[in-house]
Order: structure tokens, then sequence, then C-alpha cells
């Protein structure tokens, strides 16, 4: 699998009106982008670190993931997000290597990137994503 940079880090949150001003505020970040992804039940909101993302992930249903995680394990770091050039054929190559797939196949994720998450239970616990930019 070629990884050609970490995409973005999620950090689940409860609020994320009352996590921007510690974002934008204490450590001088501007949020660029807010969206909801109703297929995930979350809302997001985006910051450039270099050429990093990091994204702020809040449930909106008690049934969502970030839901279950947050009750589970507090706020905090969610999940890691690598970029590839193609999720289908990333998600093929670590089946075959015998990782637990979350998703199957590739679905639309926040700001229009093919995403797919591997199950934590075969990747050292961290919650593991690939993402695509469909234009590429």
């Amino acid at each position: 699998m070629e990884i050609t940079h970490i995409e973005h880090l999620g950090i689940a949150v409860k609020s994320i009106e009352e996590a921007l001003p510690y974002y934008e505020q204490v450590l001088g970040l501007k949020c660029y982008n807010i969206e909801e992804v109703a297929d995930q039940k979350v809302k997001t909101a985006f910051f450039m670190v270099g050429q990093t993302k990091i994204e702020l992930l809040e449930p909106t249903s008690e049934e969502s993931a970030v839901a279950k995680f947050i009750e589970k394990k507090g706020e905090g770091i969610h999940h890691i997000a690598f970029a590839v050039p193609s999720v289908a054929e990333a998600l093929a190559e670590v089946e075959a290597k015998g990782v637990k797939l979350i998703d199957k196949a590739p679905r639309g994720g926040a700001e229009g990137l093919n995403i797919a998450f591997l199950h934590p239970k075969s990747t050292c616990s961290v919650l593991t994503e690939l993402c695509e930019h469909p234009e590429k």
C-alpha cells in the first residue's frame, strides 16, 4: 500500500463550538470548513497544520460511532487518516494481509473524500482511516 501522507487526525469532541476557542485563540489555527456528514452522524470542523489537517468530530446523534467513543473513552484522539491513491486497492491489499475491515468498500466522507476504516483490532488499537481525493 502506498501512503502519500497523513491526511488528518480525527479528534472526538462533545461540542465543536466549545472546542473552537482552544484551536483558534490558543493555538492560533483557523477553522476553514465546518460541515455535517449525515450518514456518519457527525459534524466536522477542519484546521490546516502544515500539510496535515486536524478534524474535530462532534456527534449529531447518540447512535453515532463518535458518541459511543466519547461515552466509552472521553474526548480525544479518535483516528488517524492516511492518504492513498486508491482506497479500493488499499482495502484489497490490507484485507489480503489479514486486516479486519470496518468498510469493505470506499464511501463518501467529509470534504468529498472517498474513505474507509480499518478495524482497530487489526491496527494496533488505532482506528485507521484511508482517504482518497477523488479528483486525483
